[in-house]
Parts: structure tokens; C-alpha cells; sequence
């Protein structure tokens, strides 16, 4: 039997239900941190699933253990929670209630799918061993999943191997994608403030130009990538923000700038976080002005464990998904602090729409329903494979 006429088999009702679940997730987002209703909402299910249930880490997380038979095999699957600052505009009927917060990165199905395989595994015969079921607040930016794990994750929930998923719009709905090592990139902000003295705007030479400096600075980091990182290596320097000036015709004091950076081998993060020090505040010594850097590393990069991704394949043939290859993406997430704890497998699940399929934090998406099924399958078939009475 495979692991989706095990879902079939469970009924419609469970994925109708799993779907109802993603809906009312849906119109009740909320922020990193301030999870409470849907801690709630999920606490409350997994107990009248007969789950021993723990809440409290990282404020709003919750951990839902299924343990069967004497087996000392134990993983984790976790699921994420929080919703993004974003106005939503898919018009879907489900639509958000809160005004300026959506889950527009799929969170709410990602939770939904967790829960119904958490039903669902409740109920299997012969598992002979721990799963724990992870939901952790605060991806978007704010590093929950490094807060679970320093508040004690994993000493009070031993797991051999974790696992997450992503919905992925990019790739066809039915298939999965799961890397050997690098997935993600490691994630870094930096924040430069360029101090000048502000003059009229027809007598510039009164003053230092802090605008013009700021300038100078955006296009010299630039150059942290073409000159200073490795051809061979990946990276990213981009500057999203820039700030200054109240008025038409007055230089300001300062200008403000703020951008991101992405990487994957830990050197490659230090040459980059040296290089946006340096040049911000040779360039602005040049110009006669003075430069504050604030730069943070964020998360580190997402690294599978090769044997984790590769059981990842196995069972998401079996599903059956098409498991299909991509390069890793730049883009970064917090389940790396988890992978640094213990091995496992983050994956992609194909979930692109046809027509109209907008991205991840857009404010026209909406997570694609019809892949549901695919992934509560997934996470079931995981658990009966690593957990199957010998």
C-alpha cells in the first residue's frame, strides 16, 4: 500500500477537513511570535488526536509527540506558523481578516499538512518508535527555530533525524525536490548610516554630501561580489533601501541604507561582512563624511544531510511524487539552526498553479490546496518508514 491510498484510505473527510483547517488558518494570521490563536488551535488538535502535547517554546511553539512500542528511533517534523506583514490582494474566499497580515508564504498549509499526518499516524499499526511534530513560530526573519533549539528542542525532544517542507510555486505540482547538502543560502542584513553636514542645495560646497556618498557606497558594494568572492562561490549583495532628505533643495545630515546579504560557505559570509565595513567607511572617509554599519547574520545556511535527503527520494518516489532536480536557492531559512542541531532534510513541494501562479510572499498568493494530499503523504510515508516495527 502506498502512502497515499493510505491518505484515500483515511477517508476524504480528513484531507476535507485538513483543507478546512488551512482556510481558517488562513483568515486568522499572525506575526512571529504572536502565534497564540493558531498555537492554540493547533495544541488543541493534536490532543483529540491523543498526542502528548508541549507548549511554551520559543513563547507560542508546540511539540506533539506519538510515541508506540519499546523503539528508541525517534524524528522531527516540523511545520512553521507565523504569517508576513503583507496586505493581501488574492481575493480568495478565505481571505485574511487581519488587516495587513497574510500568510503569504504558505505557513498555513504547511501547518495543515503536519496536523492531518499527525491524525493520521495516530492511528497506524505497527510504528515502534518517537516522532515529534514541530510547529514553530517565527520563520519570516525573526529566527524561531534558532529560539527552540537554544531554549532546548532537542534536549527535551531527542530526534536521530528532522525534517521540514516548503511548498514551492516554482516547480510542477507532484513533484519534490531534496538536495545532498547546500538548499538555502545563510542570510545576512546590514543597516549603514552616512553622516555628513547638510547644507542648501544650490551652495553644496557649505557642507559634505551625504547623499552623494551614500551613492558611492551602494556602488562599491557592488563590487564585494565581482571582486572579492570566489567566481566559483555563490553570493549576493543587494541594497533594498535607501533614505535621506526631508526637501527639495536642502542637502541632509545623513542617508540611510539597508540591504541584504546571501551565501553559502561560511568564508565566503566573513569576506563579505568585512568588505561592507571597509568600504562603507573608506568611501565615506573619502567623501568627508562618517559611516555606522550595523551588519547581522541573520540564519546560517540550510544544509541536508546526504543520507536524510536521500531516504527524502526514496520515500517521495513511493508517494509517488517525481522527484526532480533544481539548484539551491538563494533564498534563506530558519530550519538550518535545526539541521546545525541534528541531520535531516529540508524539501520542496511542487506546487505551482495553472494560469495565474504568483510567487512566495506575494500579495496575490494563496497556498495551492490540491497539493495537500501529496504532502501529508509525504510525512506519513517518512514516519512508517523510519519508524517500522522490525
Amino acid at each position: 500500500m502506498t502512502a497515499m491510498s493510505t491518505i484515500d484510505s483515511a477517508g476524504a473527510d480528513l484531507l476535507a477537513e485538513a483543507v478546512s483547517w488551512r482556510h481558517h488558518l488562513h483568515r486568522h494570521p499572525e506575526l512571529a511570535f504572536g502565534e497564540r490563536q493558531t498555537s492554540q488551535f493547533i495544541a488543541s488538535r493534536l490532543e483529540s488526536f491523543g498526542l502528548q502535547v508541549h507548549r511554551g517554546l520559543a513563547g507560542t511553539g508546540v511539540v506533539g509527540t506519538l510515541t508506540r512500542g519499546t523503539g528508541r528511533r525517534s524524528i522531527g517534523i516540523r511545520a512553521d506558523m507565523d504569517a508576513l506583514p503583507i496586505r493581501e490582494e488574492s481575493g480568495a474566499p478565505h481571505v485574511s481578516s487581519v488587516a495587513g497580515v497574510m500568510h503569504a508564504c504558505g505557513h498555513d498549509g504547511h501547518t495543515a499538512m503536519a496536523l492531518a499526518a499527525a491524525r493520521v499516524c495516530a492511528g497506524l499499526p505497527n510504528l515502534d518508535g518517537t516522532v515529534h511534530f514541530i510547529f514553530q513560530p517565527a520563520e519570516e526573519n525573526e529566527g524561531g527555530g534558532r529560539r527552540m533549539v537554544a531554549e532546548g528542542l532537542f534536549e527535551q525532544f531527542p530526534c536521530d533525524r528532522v525534517y521540514a517542507l516548503h511548498n514551492w510555486p516554482a516547480t510542477p505540482a507532484g513533484t519534490c525536490v531534496a538536495l545532498d547538502g547546500p538548499m538555502m543560502a545563510a542570510f545576512g542584513t546590514f543597516e549603514i548610516g552616512i553622516r555628513g553636514r547638510g547644507a542648501h542645495g544650490a551652495m553644496p560646497h557649505a557642507g559634505t554630501d551625504a547623499i552623494l556618498t551614500a551613492a558611492q557606497v551602494v556602488s562599491a558594494l557592488q563590487s564585494i561580489v565581482s571582486r572579492n568572492v570566489d567566481p566559483l562561490q555563490s553570493a549576493v549583495v543587494s541594497v533594498t533601501q535607501i533614505r535621506g532628505g526631508e526637501t527639495w533643495n536642502v542637502l541632509p545630515d545623513e542617508c540611510l541604507i539597508r540591504g541584504t546579504t546571501r551565501w553559502y560557505d561560511d568564508g565566503v559570509g566573513d569576506s563579505i561582512e568585512e568588505r561592507v565595513a571597509r568600504l562603507a567607511n573608506s568611501v565615506a572617509a573619502g567623501f568627508g563624511c562618517t559611516a555606522r554599519v550595523d551588519y547581522q547574520r541573520r540564519y546560517p545556511a540550510t544544509i541536508n544531510d546526504p543520507a536524510s535527503a536521500k531516504l527524502v527520494r526514496e520515500v517521495a518516489g513511493a508517494v509517488p511524487l517525481s522527484v526532480i532536480d533544481s539548484p539551491p536557492s538563494m533564498g534563506a531559512e530558519d530550519f538550518a539552526y535545526m539541521l546545525r542541531a541534528v541531520p535531516g532534510c529540508y524539501l520542496w513541494l511542487g506546487a505551482a498553479r495553472a494560469g495565474e501562479n504568483p510567487g512566495l510572499h506575494s500579495p496575490r498568493y494563496d497556498f495551492n490546496d490540491d497539493v495537500l494530499p501529496a504532502g501529508v503523504a509525504l510525512w506519513v510515508s517518512l514516519v512508517r518508514r523510519s519508524l517500522a516495527r522490525p
